[in-house]
């Protein structure tokens, strides 16, 4: 298996296919799942020529299970680490929920020539838990929820999401997929619970607002309008109108894991993204 390691000796696990001369796409996946979030747009890119990178945060996944380092800045420092090692010229970096905060934390800090654009697909900037300057935002008890959820009884906790608000297959008349519920759970289950409950505060409390204003590059913002988790008016509106460069597309009815559930549709929307 492929390993980078960190700065501070932490081993990270990545999947890198296809061309090593091709444009590099790099996917960040949200919390608590794994590169393999990602496994139809790595597979769909590959297809259309591109090389395409992802990696388990720290923490999750194949990823050392570390107790520490567990926030966006030890995030961030560790996707510019396995960008130095790969060599990674001219990339487009996607990013999915927490994934999304990961990668607008990187692309902010991005050196001259690594970054081409950036994708934010129902991602938790600009900042979620509801403060005096965000007042739209989710109060803190509903992440104390999450956090209780977890240490209690991970296994059901992981469950409850992926079976409801995640896919939105709480919704009536939706098709539920037992296999992405039973593969949401898997990839959650095989990261660290600590590194998981540490995460919690990273994709809640970080605020990205000078992120995404600092982000020179093109980037696309990705966002269903019946997203669970991440509510739409909250984050994707806001942050496009923070990017020098940014342009939303809304979603009518799309969940928070809208790529797996409509990924034709997502996929398809990107590379336009890509190519234009």
């Amino acid at each position: 298996m492929n390993f980078i390691t960190a700065n501070d000796g932490t081993q990270i696990f990545y999947k890198d296919w296809g061309p090593r001369d091709a444009q590099p796409i790099v996917f960040h996946h949200g919390w608590p799942l794994t590169a393999d979030e990602w496994d139809n747009q790595l597979l769909y890119f590959l297809s259309q020529g591109y090389r395409v990178i992802a990696h388990d945060r720290r923490g999750h996944g194949r990823s050392a299970q570390t107790d520490t380092g567990n926030e966006m800045d030890t995030y961030a420092a560790d996707v510019t680490t396995l960008v130095s090692t790969l060599g990674l010229r001219n990339a487009v970096h996607v990013g999915h929920s927490t994934g999304g905060g990961e990668a607008a934390h990187y692309a902010a800090r991005a050196k001259s020539g690594a970054l081409a654009k950036l994708v934010l697909v129902g991602a938790v900037p600009p900042v979620m838990i509801r403060k005096a300057s965000n007042p739209g935002g989710l109060p803190i008890e509903v992440f104390d929820g999450f956090r209780k959820a977890l240490a209690e009884d991970r296994s059901q906790f992981y469950l409850d999401i992926a079976s409801g608000p995640f896919y939105g297959f709480n919704r009536d008349g939706a098709k539920v997929s037992q296999g992405l519920i039973q593969n949401w759970w898997r990839q959650g289950m095989v990261g660290s619970a600590k590194a998981h409950y540490d995460c919690i505060k990273a994709f809640s409390e970080t605020d990205f607002t000078d992120d995404l204003k600092a982000i020179q590059a093109p980037t696309l913002v990705m966002h269903g309008t019946d997203d669970q988790v991440v509510p739409f008016a909250d984050s994707a509106p806001l942050s496009a109108n923070l990017l020098k460069n940014g342009t939303l597309k809304a979603y009518e009815g799309y969940p928070h894991g809208m790529a797996a559930t409509h990924a034709d549709v997502i996929n398809n929307d990107i590379l336009a993204f890509i190519r234009s």
